[in-house]
């Protein structure tokens, strides 16, 4: 489990062009348009060794200046609510707005590390305007240019010194595996837990959000024994009064880096939306196990292709990762519940799965012979080795002789392969090609 740090600041400052450089992936949508940012932006990143989490808590509706100030106020309240540390992002060209000065008014208030980031400094002139940003009362601050990478070094190394100590796993704790229940507000998470432990353990209501928090249980029945997750449901910000996203975010962000299964609970009533993506995707990035319910299959009306058509939708969503079971399950008539513990503790142990380098060697280099990496100008790819690497997640290593000529297309092919031949349902697997 990582440290988590939001990125927050109003609109127009350089928050997702810095979210971008953290993460060295360019991910959240970057416009001088205000408020471009829509949904909340996730991703992780590492500085001197030490990994942690990052959330880019974006533009907001487009609005009056007082809607922009509402919303920002919200933002920040939650961020020093849930995260570790918070980075505030403020624009040296414009100086010092009222909406700077309101939220450095609420960040004045907490012990959690603050660092002040002032960004779009590129020239020693800007230099001397940054020196305005002392006014804020947040002491120390940073100049940054999040275009060209200037000056994060120094934000990055204070951060990694400030971040707290994460608490260390029991090894009780540790050996038992943790599924984690996800999914939108109101898809029968809570309903799901209550049925399969036997008891109203959870608050049950047909409010979407009733679960603000991330609730381990512990789970011994019918021979199997884990740790239940349940967290608060993702929404959507433009259907809610009450802005539960962010918090929301997370804690279901923190609860999946802390599980090895992530049960993504899907509404049927409503099929699988974008948001069911995003938590999806979550998942995926984080190279977790992955079992998909549809749930509330009692309340759809079916003929004989209903199951294989819904099925098929969701796996062309999915695409290029497809190889992670689906069921239809109803919480309320406990409909297929145990088979969705069996292919949950399945897909726990195809994570777990390690495959001797002899018999990996003796599939692997023969398909490879058969079907070499195509010549790319003329040059030939030739693979003589293989093997698992020895990670808490499965990833396989090729050694070849001109890996940069080895392309996505047969990293592709190599993973179908192993798929094949090997169960490796609902985990994501990672393909490396190294210079022997």
């Amino acid at each position: 489990m990582n440290n988590i740090v939001a990125i927050v600041g109003r609109p127009n400052v350089g928050k997702s062009t810095f979210f971008n450089r953290l993460i060295q992936r360019r991910e959240a949508i970057v416009d001088s348009v205000s408020g471009v940012t829509r949904d909340r932006n996730y991703g992780k990143s590492e500085w001197n060794g030490k990994e942690f989490s990052v959330i880019d808590t974006g533009g907001y509706i487009k609005g009056s200046d007082d809607v922009f100030e509402a919303e920002i106020r919200r933002q920040v309240e939650l961020a020093i609510d849930e995260a570790d540390a918070i980075i505030f992002v403020v624009d040296v060209e414009e100086g010092i707005t009222p909406m700077d000065a309101e939220v450095a008014k609420l960040l004045r208030k907490v012990t959690k590390p603050i660092l002040l980031a002032v960004n779009k400094v590129d020239n020693a002139m800007r230099e001397k305007d940054a020196i305005e940003f002392y006014n804020l009362g947040l002491g120390e601050y940073f100049t940054i240019a999040s275009i060209s990478g200037s000056g994060t070094g120094d934000l990055l190394d204070k951060l990694v010194e400030v971040l707290p100590e994460l608490p260390e796993v029991s090894e009780e704790e540790a050996a038992l595996p943790r599924f984690c229940v996800v999914g939108r507000p109101n898809a029968g998470k809570s309903s799901f837990i209550n049925a399969l432990i036997g008891e109203e353990r959870y608050i049950v209501t047909d409010i979407a959000g009733t679960t603000r928090d991330a609730i381990d249980t512990k789970y011994n029945r019918f021979g199997f024994e884990f740790n239940l997750v349940d967290t608060a449901g993702i929404r959507r910000k433009a259907k809610v009064k009450e802005d539960l996203e962010f918090y929301s975010v997370m804690r279901s962000v923190r609860a999946i880096e802390h599980s090895d299964v992530i049960i993504l609970l899907i509404d049927a009533t409503r099929g699988f939306e974008g948001q069911d993506q995003s938590i999806f995707w979550l998942a995926e990035k984080n190279r977790k196990g992955v079992i998909i319910l549809v749930n509330k299959w009692d309340l759809i009306e079916k003929d004989t292709m209903s199951t294989r058509d819904y099925e098929a939708k969701i796996r062309e969503e999915l695409k290029p990762f497809i190889d992670v079971p689906i069921l239809f399950v109803s919480a309320l008539t406990k409909q297929r519940l145990l088979k969705a513990l069996e292919e949950t503790v399945k897909v726990y142990e195809n994570r777990k799965q390690r495959i001797q380098t002899s018999k990996f060697n003796d599939y692997m280099l023969k398909l490879i012979e058969a079907f070499p990496p195509p010549a790319l100008k003329g040059k030939y790819v030739k693979i003589k080795y293989c093997m698992q690497l020895p990670t808490p997640t499965p990833q396989f290593v090729f050694f070849a002789n001109l890996p940069q000529y080895v392309q996505e297309a047969y990293k592709r092919f190599l993973e179908n392969k192993i798929r094949e031949h090997w169960d490796f349902s609902g985990v994501p697997i990672d393909i490396y090609i190294r210079e022997k």
